[in-house]
C-alpha cells in the first residue's frame, strides 16, 4: 500500500511539474503583412508594437512578423486570414477587398483627410460608432490612414486637371479608381509591391501612392515626376488600414495578456500610428526625391477646385452604395467629416 501510495503521489508530483511550463507557454501571434520586411510600416510601426507587447507581457507574448505574404495569399485577403485564423494579425488595407468595406471606406474619398495623426483617430471613432459590423469576426487594434495619396509619373510633368486626362495611372482602390476616371484618366488597381514594374514597363504612366510607401519599392528613383497638394491642405485621396486581430484568438488569451493588447489598442495607439508611421516620414521621403532631380509639383488651389467638382460623381457613387446597405451616407460623410475637423487640429 505504502510503495502504491508514494507512486502515485510521484505521478501526480511529475504531472504538476510538466503541467507548469504548459501554463506559462509563451504566446506567438502570427503578425502577415504585404510589404517587405524593410519597410518603413515594419521597421518603425509594426514591429516597435510586438516589442512592447513583448516587454509588458514579461516575454510571455510576441509576434512572428511575416512581411510581403509569406504565408502565402493576396493583400485583398489579408483581412478574411485574420478573420478565419489563418494568421493571428494582419496589418491590411481592407478595401482592396471591394465593396465589402462601404462605411469606413468614406475616409478614401477625395480630399478628405488632413493629416494620418487626426484623420486616423478620427478613423478609429468613426469605425467604433459606424462601421464594426464590416470588421466582424476580428478585434481592431488600431486603424490609421495613410499619408496622403499623390500622383508619381515617370516622364509626365503633370500640372494640371489637363494633364492627367488619358493617363494610365495605378489606383490602390476602387474609390481611387473612381477618382481617376471622374479625373479623366485610366485607373489601373493593383497592390503597391506591383507598381515599379508596372511603371518600368510601361504598363501605367504614373501611380497614385503615399509618400511613405515610396521607398519601400524605390518609387523615388522610378518616378521623376511628382504632384501633390500643399503641405495642410486636403490630401487627394487616402487609405484606410486595419491591425486587425482574430477574435477568437484574443478571447483565448488570459485576462493579464488580454490587457497588454488592450493597453497597446484604440484610439491613442491609432494616432502614434498615424504620426509614426506616416507623418513623420513625409518629409525625409520628399527629400529623397529632390536629391535625386525629381519635381515635385503643387496643385494650385484652382486646380483644386477643378479637381473637387470633377470628382462629385465618387461621392454620388459612394453615398447611393451606403444607401443601398440601408444606412444614410449624407449622415456618415459629414460624421466622417466632423471627426477628421476634431482631431486634425
Amino acid at each position: 500500500m505504502k510503495k502504491t501510495l508514494i507512486h502515485a503521489g510521484a505521478a501526480m508530483l511529475f504531472a504538476l511539474v510538466g503541467a507548469a511550463p504548459a501554463s506559462a507557454q509563451q504566446v506567438v501571434l502570427k503578425v502577415h503583412h504585404f510589404l517587405p520586411g524593410t519597410s518603413n510600416i515594419q521597421v518603425k510601426m509594426l514591429q516597435p508594437w510586438c516589442d512592447k507587447i513583448n516587454k509588458e507581457s514579461n516575454d510571455r507574448m510576441k509576434c512572428q512578423i511575416y512581411p510581403a505574404m509569406q504565408l502565402g495569399g493576396t493583400p485583398a485577403q489579408l483581412f478574411d486570414q485574420a478573420r478565419d485564423g489563418i494568421v493571428d494579425i494582419v496589418w491590411a488595407i481592407p478595401t482592396y477587398a471591394a465593396g465589402r468595406f462601404t462605411k469606413a471606406e468614406v475616409f478614401e474619398l477625395p480630399f478628405m483627410t488632413i493629416t494620418s495623426k487626426g484623420s486616423s483617430q478620427a478613423l478609429w471613432a468613426y469605425t467604433q460608432k459606424n462601421a464594426l459590423d464590416e470588421f466582424r469576426g476580428t478585434k481592431l487594434l488600431f486603424m490609421h490612414v495613410a499619408d496622403g495619396h499623390l500622383f508619381h509619373f515617370t516622364d509626365k510633368n503633370v500640372k494640371s486637371l489637363d494633364d492627367l486626362k488619358g493617363l494610365k495611372i495605378r489606383a490602390a482602390t476602387r474609390i481611387s479608381s473612381r477618382m481617376i476616371t471622374a479625373l479623366g484618366a485610366t485607373p489601373v488597381q493593383m497592390p503597391l509591391p506591383q507598381v515599379p514594374e508596372s511603371l518600368s514597363k510601361g504598363v501605367i504612366d504614373g501611380a497614385m501612392v503615399p509618400w511613405e510607401g515610396a521607398p519601400s519599392v524605390k518609387l523615388h528613383e522610378i518616378a521623376k515626376f511628382h504632384l501633390d497638394t500643399a503641405a495642410g491642405a486636403p490630401r487627394i485621396a487616402n487609405s484606410i488600414f486595419a491591425f486587425a486581430m482574430n477574435q477568437a484568438k484574443y478571447d483565448s488569451l488570459p485576462a493579464d495578456l488580454k490587457k497588454v493588447i488592450d493597453a497597446n489598442s484604440g484610439l491613442a495607439i491609432s494616432a502614434w500610428a498615424g504620426e509614426t508611421g506616416f507623418d513623420a516620414v513625409v518629409g525625409p521621403h520628399r527629400k529623397l526625391a529632390l536629391d535625386r532631380g525629381n519635381t515635385l509639383n503643387t496643385i494650385s488651389d484652382a486646380e483644386i477646385q477643378h479637381m473637387v467638382k470633377a470628382s462629385a460623381s465618387v461621392y454620388g457613387d459612394w453615398k447611393k452604395e451606403a444607401g443601398a446597405k440601408g444606412v444614410d451616407g449624407n449622415k456618415l460623410l459629414d460624421e466622417a467629416r466632423a471627426l477628421i475637423k476634431q482631431y486634425d487640429k
